[in-house]
């Protein structure tokens, strides 16, 4: 049956309150487009940022975007989803420019990754790619260790980590870190030389971040990781982390897609990019 006027979705809205109702909704657009999101990240959104939604005539939630601000200058955009029913709107446009306004008042950078199709949009709104990376795969297989996390992931543990953590994205997000580390069933791992979180995702386990000084810590991290690991594992790993990447395919991993790091802004970037050897997912950076 074809659309029509009243049935066709309205503008996009900030969503005011995370109820059962909205949060089963975003949910279910999670699941329609086979992402790893779980309901504590639409939390952690809500709770740390702000959700921008469209709803149909019935009222119901079809498409959603998130923005996420880190420290008093940047904020990040994800989450940009639509009703498979509903695609070909242009509901993502709708969504992505009600995330963008939103940052545009409180004059802070946007930042995102992006899809090779959502790349070719987001450069006509002037985002600019500054490097590239690939989520890897490994389905699952028999653990052969027992992860040897740091204890409770506890405020003191956490501060010298997210340091780290902003010195290496050049922007500070405690709440997200804290968060992810905290979450049941996440395991923080520690070296002397960085970190990784290692945390439950919807269909698959996620390493990320996985923040370090050297190339040689980071594969120390990886390994400890990925041999605890049982289930089907995610990790999203920037081009340039040869070592790493090689390490990847040895551990049975295949590299599913790629991204692109974006940014709207003049000027070279802040951070210590190379201490990135995989990020805590597009949803965050």
């Amino acid at each position: 049956m074809a659309s029509t006027e009243a049935d066709a979705p309205g503008r996009a809205e900030r969503l005011q309150g995370l109820d059962a109702a909205a949060l089963a909704a975003l949910e279910q657009l999670v699941v329609q487009s086979q992402w790893n999101q779980t309901a504590q990240d639409w939390q952690l959104f809500a709770r740390e940022g702000r959700i921008h939604v469209v709803r149909d005539a019935q009222q119901r939630i079809v498409a959603s975007g998130a923005v996420l601000p880190m420290g008093a200058h940047d904020a990040w955009i994800s989450m940009i989803l639509v009703d498979p029913a509903c695609r070909g709107r242009g509901l993502g446009r709708t969504v992505f420019e009600a995330c963008l306004q939103d940052l545009e008042g409180e004059s802070r950078t946007p930042w995102l990754d992006a899809t090779p199709a959502g790349e070719a949009l987001y450069r006509q709104y002037g985002f600019e790619p500054l490097w590239r990376l690939a989520r890897w795969q490994r389905e699952a297989r028999a653990a052969t260790a027992t992860l040897r996390a740091v204890g409770p992931a506890r405020a003191d543990t956490l501060a010298p980590l997210a340091e780290l953590d902003a010195q290496a994205l050049g922007q500070p997000r405690p709440a997200v870190l804290h968060d992810l580390a905290q979450r049941e069933g996440s395991h923080l791992l520690r070296d002397a030389q960085g970190f990784a979180v290692v945390r439950h995702g919807r269909v698959a386990h996620h390493i990320g971040p996985l923040i370090a000084t050297d190339a040689a810590a980071a594969l120390r991290l990886f390994d400890q990781a990925c041999a605890a690991l049982d289930g089907r594992v995610f990790i999203d790993v920037p081009d340039a982390r040869e070592a790493l990447r090689a390490r990847l395919a040895q551990a049975g991993f295949t590299e599913q897609r790629p991204f692109a790091r974006m940014r709207r802004a003049v000027g070279p970037a802040r951070g210590q990019t190379a201490f990135i050897h995989a990020i805590a997912g597009p949803e965050y950076g």
